[in-house]
């Protein structure tokens, strides 16, 4: 079994190779923020788009959390981290990577025959493929494949095999094919608003209301670092429960929110999915 020094010992060397590392507790998850950074109380950083947590010592803000610096590695706040840590993960973003991550062997048989060899990592049920440079990431972008990349963070599994080579456009492109089918549909304000009130009724009508409920909902979901599929959908249940009836919830808003989602990895059809049940919830 793997020892919390043997995983401090190797993220201090993924760090000193200008790797960004945290710890993952059991489940292979970020630990959660504490009280303080709770909803993004702290402040964060905006956007959650930089590595690197708040003014908290402790290690919040999920993949933001990964640094570099061997004196927050070492730092007594992190030690407890360390003691109830199951592995070790690390933001590819960070590192100028994009990891291709593969979840069973159908998956890693389509890699073999369509992209370009690179150095390659075994995992529990496929492979990752490493490449060199950066791309948004996202979730089940084909059948068994994730990308991670910003904003995101990736088990470290061991060094891999193989030579890096450069991030080829056919991972890239893998962004662009959601099928057209589930490609999110601009909520209108009639689709999103069916009970839409005068103008002159209607608070959210004052920018502070409608604002500072679409912020809040942002950074819910940019703060989660787990559950992030229950997180979307509560998330976007409580908007449309609060904003959604009135008629000014608008396409920007919404487009606010789905890239808040995509953001965290989720894809185009989770975020449409998780939409649409929202307002079948509420009868919209």
């Amino acid at each position: 079994m793997t020892q919390p020094t043997d995983i401090r010992r190797e993220a201090l060397q993924l760090a000193a190779a200008r790797v960004p590392v945290l710890p993952l507790r059991e489940g292979k998850l970020p630990f959660g923020n504490c009280p303080a950074c709770t909803d993004l109380a702290c402040g964060g950083r905006p956007n959650m788009k930089t590595p690197g947590p708040c003014s908290c010592p402790l290690i919040c803000h999920g993949w933001a959390a990964a640094t570099l610096d061997p004196r927050v590695i070492t730092s007594p706040a992190w030690q407890t981290a360390w003691r109830q840590a199951a592995a070790l993960a690390y933001h590819p973003g960070g590192a100028g990577l994009t990891v291709v991550d593969l979840d069973n062997a159908t998956a890693v048989a389509w890699a073999r025959t369509t992209l370009p060899t690179t150095r390659t990592v075994a995992t529990t049920r496929g492979e990752h493929w490493i490449y060199q440079g950066t791309m948004p990431s996202a979730n089940d972008v084909r059948p068994g494949v994730d990308i991670k990349s910003t904003m995101s963070y990736a088990r470290y599994l061991g060094p891999g095999t193989g030579t890096i080579s450069a991030l080829p456009e056919v991972v890239r492109a893998l962004l662009d094919k959601q099928p057209a089918a589930v490609r999110p549909t601009p909520c209108t304000v009639t689709a999103c608003a069916p009970a839409a009130a005068s103008p002159g009724q209607c608070p959210h009508r004052t920018p502070t209301y409608l604002e500072r409920g679409i912020t809040m909902a942002e950074q819910r979901i940019t703060e989660a670092s787990s559950t992030i599929h229950a997180t979307v959908y509560r998330t976007f249940l409580a908007v449309l429960s609060t904003h959604g009836r009135c008629g000014c919830l608008t396409d920007t808003h919404v487009a606010r929110l789905f890239t808040a989602a995509q953001a965290k990895g989720e894809s185009v059809r989770h975020c449409t999915d998780a939409w649409t049940n929202a307002r079948t919830a509420l009868g919209m």
